[in-house]
Protein backbone atom coordinates (compact mmCIF):
# COMPACT_ATOMS: atom_id res chain seq x y z
CA UNK A 1 0.00 0.00 0.00
CA UNK A 2 2.81 2.44 0.82
CA UNK A 3 4.42 1.72 -2.54
CA UNK A 4 1.15 2.48 -4.31
CA UNK A 5 0.73 5.75 -2.43
CA UNK A 6 4.26 7.15 -2.41
CA UNK A 7 5.59 5.83 -5.72
CA UNK A 8 2.75 4.99 -8.09
CA UNK A 9 0.55 7.75 -6.68
CA UNK A 10 3.30 10.37 -6.91
CA UNK A 11 4.11 9.43 -10.50
CA UNK A 12 0.41 9.50 -11.40
CA UNK A 13 0.02 13.03 -10.01
CA UNK A 14 3.13 14.26 -11.83
CA UNK A 15 2.15 12.88 -15.25
CA UNK A 16 -1.35 14.33 -14.93
CA UNK A 17 0.16 17.82 -14.53
CA UNK A 18 3.14 17.67 -16.91
CA UNK A 19 3.60 15.87 -20.26
CA UNK A 20 5.78 12.80 -19.83
CA UNK A 21 8.35 14.03 -22.37
CA UNK A 22 8.91 17.26 -20.41
CA UNK A 23 9.47 15.67 -17.02
CA UNK A 24 13.03 16.17 -15.80
CA UNK A 25 14.05 18.48 -18.63
CA UNK A 26 13.47 21.70 -16.67
CA UNK A 27 14.35 20.57 -13.16
CA UNK A 28 13.08 18.15 -10.56
CA UNK A 29 9.55 16.95 -11.40
CA UNK A 30 8.58 17.10 -7.72
CA UNK A 31 9.81 20.70 -7.42
CA UNK A 32 7.90 21.69 -10.55
CA UNK A 33 4.75 19.97 -9.28
CA UNK A 34 4.87 21.72 -5.90
CA UNK A 35 5.52 25.04 -7.62
CA UNK A 36 2.53 24.41 -9.89
CA UNK A 37 0.19 24.02 -6.93
CA UNK A 38 1.54 27.16 -5.24
CA UNK A 39 4.18 25.87 -2.81
CA UNK A 40 7.02 28.25 -3.66
CA UNK A 41 9.42 26.71 -1.13
CA UNK A 42 9.22 23.37 -2.92
CA UNK A 43 12.89 23.32 -3.88
CA UNK A 44 13.98 23.77 -0.27
CA UNK A 45 11.57 21.09 0.95
CA UNK A 46 12.69 18.55 -1.65
CA UNK A 47 16.38 19.28 -1.07
CA UNK A 48 15.88 18.88 2.69
CA UNK A 49 14.18 15.51 2.18
CA UNK A 50 16.93 14.35 -0.20
CA UNK A 51 19.72 15.44 2.15
CA UNK A 52 18.16 13.78 5.20
CA UNK A 53 17.62 10.58 3.20
CA UNK A 54 21.25 10.68 2.05
CA UNK A 55 22.49 11.21 5.61
CA UNK A 56 20.32 8.35 6.84
CA UNK A 57 21.65 6.05 4.12
CA UNK A 58 25.23 7.12 4.88
CA UNK A 59 24.75 6.44 8.59
CA UNK A 60 23.26 2.99 8.02
CA UNK A 61 26.02 2.20 5.51
CA UNK A 62 28.74 3.13 8.00
CA UNK A 63 27.09 0.99 10.68
CA UNK A 64 26.63 -2.08 8.47
CA UNK A 65 30.09 -1.82 6.85
CA UNK A 66 31.82 -1.40 10.21
CA UNK A 67 30.03 -4.44 11.65
CA UNK A 68 30.70 -6.49 8.52
CA UNK A 69 34.43 -5.73 8.59
CA UNK A 70 34.47 -6.62 12.29
CA UNK A 71 32.73 -9.96 11.65
CA UNK A 72 35.11 -10.82 8.80
CA UNK A 73 38.11 -10.02 10.99
CA UNK A 74 36.75 -12.21 13.81
CA UNK A 75 36.45 -15.07 11.31
CA UNK A 76 40.07 -14.53 10.21
CA UNK A 77 38.96 -13.37 6.76
CA UNK A 78 40.46 -9.91 7.30
CA UNK A 79 43.47 -8.71 9.30
CA UNK A 80 42.80 -9.03 13.04
CA UNK A 81 43.37 -5.29 13.46
CA UNK A 82 39.91 -4.78 11.97
CA UNK A 83 38.41 -6.60 14.96
CA UNK A 84 39.43 -3.91 17.46
CA UNK A 85 36.56 -2.32 19.36
CA UNK A 86 36.28 0.61 21.74
CA UNK A 87 35.34 0.27 25.40
CA UNK A 88 31.73 0.83 24.31
CA UNK A 89 31.89 -2.09 21.88
CA UNK A 90 32.12 0.05 18.73
CA UNK A 91 34.25 -1.49 15.94
CA UNK A 92 36.36 1.65 15.55
CA UNK A 93 38.74 0.14 12.98
CA UNK A 94 35.92 -0.96 10.71
CA UNK A 95 34.11 2.36 11.03
CA UNK A 96 37.34 4.27 10.34
CA UNK A 97 37.95 2.29 7.15
CA UNK A 98 34.34 2.86 6.09
CA UNK A 99 34.71 6.61 6.65
CA UNK A 100 37.97 6.65 4.66
CA UNK A 101 36.27 4.97 1.71
CA UNK A 102 33.40 7.46 1.92
CA UNK A 103 35.92 10.30 1.82
CA UNK A 104 37.50 8.80 -1.28
CA UNK A 105 34.08 8.73 -2.91
CA UNK A 106 33.54 12.38 -2.00
CA UNK A 107 36.93 13.35 -3.43
CA UNK A 108 36.02 11.70 -6.73
CA UNK A 109 33.34 14.38 -7.19
CA UNK A 110 36.10 16.98 -7.32
CA UNK A 111 38.57 14.92 -9.35
CA UNK A 112 35.99 13.89 -11.98
CA UNK A 113 33.92 16.92 -13.00
CA UNK A 114 30.96 14.95 -14.38
CA UNK A 115 28.99 13.41 -11.46
CA UNK A 116 27.32 10.90 -13.77
CA UNK A 117 30.72 9.48 -14.69
CA UNK A 118 31.56 9.11 -11.00
CA UNK A 119 28.45 6.98 -10.49
CA UNK A 120 29.20 4.89 -13.59
CA UNK A 121 32.82 4.31 -12.52
CA UNK A 122 31.94 3.33 -8.95
CA UNK A 123 29.01 1.14 -9.94
CA UNK A 124 30.82 -0.55 -12.82
CA UNK A 125 33.89 -1.21 -10.66
CA UNK A 126 31.76 -3.52 -8.50
CA UNK A 127 30.56 -5.57 -11.48
CA UNK A 128 33.70 -7.68 -11.87
CA UNK A 129 34.06 -8.53 -8.13
CA UNK A 130 30.34 -9.31 -8.15
CA UNK A 131 30.75 -11.73 -11.07
CA UNK A 132 33.52 -13.74 -9.42
CA UNK A 133 31.17 -15.46 -6.91
CA UNK A 134 28.89 -16.47 -9.78
CA UNK A 135 31.82 -17.99 -11.68
CA UNK A 136 32.79 -19.85 -8.50
CA UNK A 137 29.22 -21.10 -8.00
CA UNK A 138 28.94 -22.34 -11.59
CA UNK A 139 32.32 -24.08 -11.54
CA UNK A 140 31.66 -25.55 -8.08
CA UNK A 141 28.39 -27.05 -9.27
CA UNK A 142 30.12 -28.63 -12.26
CA UNK A 143 32.84 -30.18 -10.10
CA UNK A 144 30.42 -31.22 -7.34
CA UNK A 145 28.08 -33.06 -9.70
CA UNK A 146 31.01 -34.79 -11.41
CA UNK A 147 32.33 -35.95 -8.02
CA UNK A 148 28.92 -37.34 -6.97
CA UNK A 149 27.55 -38.81 -10.18
CA UNK A 150 26.18 -41.94 -8.53
CA UNK A 151 24.35 -40.11 -5.74
CA UNK A 152 22.94 -37.45 -8.05
CA UNK A 153 21.74 -39.98 -10.63
CA UNK A 154 19.08 -41.23 -8.20
CA UNK A 155 18.20 -37.79 -6.84
CA UNK A 156 14.60 -36.66 -7.57
CA UNK A 157 15.68 -33.10 -8.41
CA UNK A 158 16.89 -32.54 -11.94
CA UNK A 159 18.87 -29.46 -12.95
CA UNK A 160 17.44 -28.27 -16.26
CA UNK A 161 19.90 -28.14 -19.19
CA UNK A 162 22.86 -29.12 -17.01
CA UNK A 163 25.74 -28.69 -17.75
CA UNK A 164 25.05 -26.50 -20.79
CA UNK A 165 23.21 -23.92 -18.71
CA UNK A 166 26.38 -23.39 -16.67
CA UNK A 167 28.50 -22.94 -19.79
CA UNK A 168 26.00 -20.55 -21.37
CA UNK A 169 25.85 -18.49 -18.17
CA UNK A 170 29.63 -18.24 -17.93
CA UNK A 171 29.81 -17.27 -21.61
CA UNK A 172 27.20 -14.57 -20.99
CA UNK A 173 29.21 -13.16 -18.07
CA UNK A 174 32.34 -13.12 -20.22
CA UNK A 175 30.42 -11.26 -22.95
CA UNK A 176 29.38 -8.66 -20.37
CA UNK A 177 33.03 -8.12 -19.42
CA UNK A 178 33.99 -7.82 -23.08
CA UNK A 179 31.20 -5.30 -23.59
CA UNK A 180 32.46 -3.29 -20.63
CA UNK A 181 35.90 -3.16 -22.21
CA UNK A 182 34.60 -1.79 -25.51
CA UNK A 183 32.30 0.72 -23.77
CA UNK A 184 34.18 3.95 -23.14
CA UNK A 185 32.19 4.73 -19.99
CA UNK A 186 32.84 1.37 -18.31
CA UNK A 187 36.32 0.50 -19.61
CA UNK A 188 38.12 2.30 -16.79
CA UNK A 189 35.83 0.65 -14.23
CA UNK A 190 36.80 -2.77 -15.56
CA UNK A 191 40.46 -1.97 -14.94
CA UNK A 192 39.61 -0.65 -11.47
CA UNK A 193 37.76 -3.89 -10.72
CA UNK A 194 40.76 -5.95 -11.80
CA UNK A 195 43.13 -3.87 -9.64
CA UNK A 196 40.74 -4.18 -6.69
CA UNK A 197 40.58 -7.96 -7.01
CA UNK A 198 44.37 -8.24 -7.27
CA UNK A 199 44.78 -6.03 -4.20
CA UNK A 200 42.28 -8.08 -2.17
CA UNK A 201 43.96 -11.32 -3.25
CA UNK A 202 47.38 -9.96 -2.29
CA UNK A 203 46.11 -8.92 1.15
CA UNK A 204 44.55 -12.36 1.57
CA UNK A 205 47.86 -14.07 0.83
CA UNK A 206 50.21 -11.62 2.59
CA UNK A 207 48.35 -11.74 5.90
CA UNK A 208 48.06 -15.53 5.75
CA UNK A 209 44.27 -15.49 5.74
CA UNK A 210 44.25 -18.52 3.45
CA UNK A 211 45.64 -20.65 6.30
CA UNK A 212 42.32 -20.62 8.11
CA UNK A 213 39.31 -22.65 7.13
CA UNK A 214 40.80 -24.43 4.14
CA UNK A 215 38.36 -26.39 2.02
CA UNK A 216 38.31 -30.14 2.47
CA UNK A 217 38.39 -32.56 -0.41
CA UNK A 218 35.11 -34.06 -1.49
CA UNK A 219 34.42 -37.45 0.00
CA UNK A 220 32.26 -40.02 -1.63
Amino acid sequence: MRILIFYVGAIFVIVTIFPWNEIGSNGSPFVLTFAKIGITAAAGIINFVVLTAALSGCNSGMYSCGRMLYALAKNRQLPTAMAKVSRHGVPVAGVAVSIAILLIGSCLNYIIPNPQRVFVYVYSASVLPGMVPWFVILISQLRFRRAHKAAIASHPFRSILFPWANYVTMAFLICVLIGMYFNEDTRMSLFVGIIFMLAVTAIYKIFGLNRHGKAHKLEE
